[in-house]
């Protein structure tokens, strides 16, 4: 797909005031600050639905079929047989599916906001009953999670520039990273990161996903049909996304900071634990 054009940037210069707010303060001076871009993406599929996500325009491709596969919209890359920016629109991506894509939860013109995941009024049980199990490939050393997050950190330069952007990123058992992207959703930097993966022909099955905040049921969900088998997070799991981790068998380890982690379900992936 062409590149995106010079008016979908990732970030935008302003400026604005620092002020001091201790008792006997300095006077408040003008700073140039950089703010991460908030746009919509809106993704057409024909004849099946639209969906407008409110993302940071890059990976907008990644984003795209991240969303289509993490939603049970395609299978595989198979069932796309067109992925094409509109020349009219840069903000607009064109789908077209081929004949057998069977897209199991189309909800047309939709608008996923950028902290959105599970939008209206989709049964939770029914959610969770119908996740996928992940295979078991995957065992790492306890180190390895301390590894991808920092792998992870060093590769964010949007939040270095803004202070306003998620990260995901795919790792193997070694710990290095297969796949990364930032964007102000934390779902849709994991989207993106699984777009980028089924792009270049390699379905993220059997891979590690490090995640830079809080790991909800709907961040679980993606990961058991993406085939995930190991969640490395930054900061806390929900209480439905340890039912949803244990539903799916994936080991969902939390609070992944210096030399400490928190695993809550699924050791069995991480070596010399019990």
């Amino acid at each position: 797909m062409d590149p995106p054009p010079a008016d979908r940037q990732p970030t935008r210069p302003v400026r604005a005031t620092q002020i001091d707010t201790s008792t006997h303060a300095p006077a408040p001076q003008a700073v140039p600050c950089q703010l991460v871009v908030e746009a919509p993406l809106t993704v057409d599929v024909q004849d099946v639905a639209s969906y407008t996500i409110m993302a940071t325009p890059t990976d907008d491709a990644a984003l795209a079929v991240g969303f289509l596969f993490s939603e049970d919209i395609i299978a595989s890359m198979d069932d796309v047989l067109l992925l094409q920016r509109c020349e009219d629109d840069p903000g607009v991506i064109r789908v077209r599916l081929a004949g057998s894509a069977q897209p199991g939860s189309a909800r047309r013109n939709l608008v996923v906001v950028s902290a959105c995941g599970l939008c209206g009024s989709e049964n939770i049980d029914d959610v969770i009953a119908g996740l996928p199990t992940v295979g078991e490939q995957l065992v790492v050393r306890a180190d390895v999670l301390r590894m991808a997050v920092e792998a992870m950190h060093a590769q964010q330069t949007l939040f270095k520039q803004t202070g306003g952007a998620h990260a995901a990123a795919l790792f193997g058992a070694d710990g290095a990273l297969v796949a990364f992207a930032e964007d102000i959703g934390r779902h849709n930097a994991l989207d993106k990161v699984i777009g980028q993966r089924l792009l270049q022909g390699c379905p993220p099955r059997g891979l590690g996903v490090a995640l830079s905040g809080r790991v909800s049921l709907e961040m679980v969900a993606k990961c058991a049909r993406a085939g995930i088998e190991v969640i490395a997070a930054v900061s806390a799991p929900t209480s439905l996304a340890l039912q949803a981790a244990e539903r799916g068998h994936i080991t969902l380890c939390a609070f992944v900071r210096a030399n400490r982690a928190t695993v809550y379900c699924q050791p069995q992936r991480i070596l010399d634990l019990p």
